[in-house]
């Protein structure tokens, strides 16, 4: 049998399906269960190599949650975001999903490795073990005056997106509009500018996915880091508000940065459907365009696994071989594949983590 690719993704939700699981966290973690996208067990037989596992805090509610997945079905659709959260009210869910990432550690110490630095990222996947990237996904546990980002960066924090899309004291993010633009409201504030900059300071990757176009602009501004987002789109082939425009693109290109493909079913398929019948030609269009706009050595992968609704094609982890079948089968050579799969994201980590 065929050993699979090995690839590095930009983005997941695993931490947050951990922490709210009622299996054991054992189980959920190292079991193969086939629940929900990803496990330990499925992501060594699809080549997931390492990874941006995401920290994200959900918005309190006195009822059942937003089913986002539902509301997205069928556009158009704008739909209403939750208010900022206090940084007070994020930090217990953000702790938990901190250490939760520290305990996968320690339960498959022979088969995962937290990582703080790219040198660590390569030594770990080049020892067969999956390298996991602590991110944030909104900044909704920092506080004002900074403080808990230096104790996050203790913890393993390497790369955090200011906002998701709710208002936080540092911005604003993109409302789930489809038809929808990324220029919407006003830029970072203040704090917003100050969190930039400590983060440069630290080392930690600024992921612009979910930030609005004027947020954008003022990371270009301000940053003197590569430019990310870690799991978005074209806007030009799916105009949800999410996805990024081809004048964002080509600032990330300039800037020696990185975009991660998102799998998400209405981040792809051009009317904003989450219909999940979407066909390889779909995927493979939107890589063709971020290549073409940003060149070969600027994108990669940010499946938002566990967190989406996949193509069915995908289906969960161990359908990334078959993305791969496709690429090949659309003229993608063996060099531009081993790009696409790791080797853009683990260059940009090394010009980016300190």
């Amino acid at each position: 049998m065929t050993a699979p690719i090995p690839f590095f993704d930009g983005h997941n939700d695993f931490l947050l399906r951990l922490m709210k699981s009622a299996a054991p966290r054992a189980e959920t973690w190292l079991g193969d269960t086939g629940a929900s996208h990803l496990d330990l067990a499925r992501m060594k037989r699809a080549g997931f190599a390492g990874g941006l596992f995401a920290i994200f805090v959900p918005s309190p509610s006195n009822g059942p949650p937003p089913d986002f997945k539902a509301l997205m079905a069928n556009p158009p659709y704008d739909l209403p975001m939750p208010p900022a959260m206090d940084h007070r009210a994020a930090q217990p869910d953000a702790l938990t999903m901190a250490g939760l990432l520290h305990w996968m550690d320690r339960a498959a110490p022979d088969d995962f490795r937290l990582c703080r630095s790219a040198a660590e990222i390569r030594s770990a996947m080049a020892g067969g073990r999956i390298a996991g990237v602590m991110h944030m996904e909104g900044a909704e546990a920092i506080g004002p005056d900074l403080d808990a980002l230096y104790l996050f960066h203790d913890m393993g924090l390497r790369s955090l997106g200011p906002v998701w899309s709710r208002p936080t004291i540092f911005g604003h993010g993109v409302p789930m509009a489809f038809p929808g633009s990324p220029d919407i409201g006003p830029g970072l504030t203040d704090k917003g500018r100050d969190l930039v900059r400590l983060c440069n300071e630290l080392g930690i990757l600024i992921d612009l996915s979910h930030l609005n176009e004027a947020g954008f602009d003022d990371v270009a501004a301000i940053s003197e880091a590569p430019l990310v987002a870690t799991h978005s789109n074209a806007h030009a082939l799916c105009p949800s508000s999410r996805n990024l425009t081809d004048r964002q693109l080509h600032l990330i290109r300039e800037r020696d940065g990185m975009v991660g493909l998102n799998f998400a079913t209405f981040y792809l398929n051009a009317d904003g459907s989450a219909d999940s019948g979407t066909g390889w030609d779909v995927i493979l269009r939107q890589l063709d365009h971020l290549i073409d706009t940003l060149g070969e050595d600027h994108v990669g992968f940010g499946s938002d696994f566990d967190g989406c609704v996949l193509p069915d094609l995908i289906g969960d982890v161990t359908g990334v071989p078959a993305l791969f079948a496709a690429m090949r089968a659309h003229g993608y050579d063996a060099a531009l594949i081993t790009k696409l799969a790791r080797e853009n994201w683990l260059a940009c980590l090394e010009r980016t983590l300190t």
